[in-house]
């Protein structure tokens, strides 16, 4: 394999056979015949990249459905599609309202980052709004982790927990009006 260095000759000849319609495969073996080098597929389509020469537009592939006899051929002109045809409904078109979900199992006590203890739950409540302040739940929290019971279950699932098995958790989330 080359280093990441073309040189003037490579990326000249590169632009040669790319304008002469050979696929990247194609132009990395004539380049590789030619100079004697050891470039693969993948470094010429990045060089072509690079140069401008591959752009964002995507190769189509022709039908594998075969046409029937006396059906119009490959190149023809497609019937027009039938209106609203695999369409999706309206109202899946527009953007949804974004769901603000709460812990109802757990009755947060709003504590300030400053006045949290080394033992207190770091589960963190509000500050969506400009300006909202951030308080936290505070509840005694688990060995190994910074959240108390039910918001570890409610982080990574329930029944999760750093180095013990904690029991079943019941958490229901509803959304907030």
């Amino acid at each position: 394999m080359e280093p990441g260095h073309w040189s003037s000759e490579h990326s000249d000849a590169l632009r040669d056979y790319f304008f002469k319609g050979l696929s990247y495969a194609e132009i990395g073996r004539e380049i590789n015949a030619r100079f004697g080098t050891a470039y693969s597929r993948n470094a010429v389509v990045g060089l072509a990249r690079r140069i401008g020469l591959a752009g964002p537009a995507r190769m189509t592939s022709p039908s594998i459905v075969p046409s029937l006899p006396g059906a119009p051929g490959l190149f023809s002109t497609c019937r027009p599609a039938l209106p609203n045809l695999n369409l999706p409904p309206l109202s899946a078109l527009k953007p949804a309202k974004p769901v603000k979900l709460r812990c109802v199992g757990v009755r947060p006590r709003l504590i300030a980052l400053v006045e949290l203890e080394p033992g207190d739950c770091r589960y963190p409540y509000g500050g969506d709004k400009e300006g909202e302040e951030i308080g936290f739940c505070g509840h005694p929290r688990q060995p190994g982790s910074s959240y108390c019971a039910p918001h570890v279950g409610l982080t990574r699932g329930a029944g999760a927990a750093f180095g013990r098995t904690v029991g079943p958790v019941a958490l229901r989330l509803v959304s907030v009006a």
